[in-house]
């Protein structure tokens, strides 16, 4: 009978030394490499946003400088009593228009279209020789008076003739015609002028005075 006797013991190899002195020492001197680049980065991030906030701080007191001068150039004025009285009477008078207006659309005067376009009528026919002195509307246009001077009466029934060619003339009638020849002592600067150009004593002037007198009539 055999007997295996294993006098193996682990013990006796020779172990690895992990924590070697040179190992540690590269350990250590990356530790601190990496430590020393950290610290500069982190140092160059806050030199670079220390000037960058920097900036910003100049940037916001110039415009805190430029909003001060603006307020002080175009401060807030007060309101002026005198304005504010004129705005509110203006206000009146344009709502007095509105009423005036809306009055005239609803035609209770009679003619809401005014006599601008008799006047017109009687500027546009104008006679050569003739020109009118006053002129008379009543009502809604239905009596018209016409006041003037011709140097000569025949002028007088060729302007009433060319008249009443007017559109806002038809309907109407003239239903008198007074032609007088005034005394040279009633109009001094026309027979100034006239013995100005014809020596010799003068009686009468040298036009005819007229006055026309309508009636209203059914529009044709």
């Amino acid at each position: 009978m055999s007997q295996q006797i294993n006098l193996f013991n682990p013990i006796f190899l020779k172990q690895k030394k992990i924590f070697a002195a040179l190992p540690m020492a590269e350990a250590l001197g990356a530790i601190v490499l990496g430590t020393l680049l950290m610290t500069w980065y982190a140092s160059h991030n806050v030199d670079e946003l220390a000037q960058r906030a920097a900036h910003g701080k100049t940037l916001l007191a110039e415009r805190e400088r430029r909003l001060q001068e603006a307020n002080k150039q175009f401060a807030p004025r007060q309101k002026s009593a005198t304005l504010t009285t004129d705005v509110a009477q203006a206000r009146a008078e344009l709502a007095s228009l509105h009423r005036v207006e809306q009055f005239l659309q609803q035609g209770a005067l009679g003619n809401s279209a005014g006599y601008a376009e008799y006047f017109r009528a009687f500027a546009r026919q104008n006679v050569n020789g003739l020109w009118l002195t006053g002129v008379t509307i009543a009502g809604a246009g239905t009596n018209i008076g016409v006041e003037g001077r011709a140097m000569q009466p025949i002028l007088i029934p060729q302007y009433i003739a060319r008249l009443k060619t007017e559109r806002v003339m038809r309907g109407k009638t003239f239903a008198s015609l007074d032609i007088t020849r005034p005394d040279a002592a009633l109009a001094p600067a026309a027979a100034s002028a006239v013995a100005a150009a014809q020596p010799g004593p003068a009686t009468a002037a040298p036009y005819v005075q007229f006055s026309l007198q309508s009636t209203g009539g059914q529009a044709k």
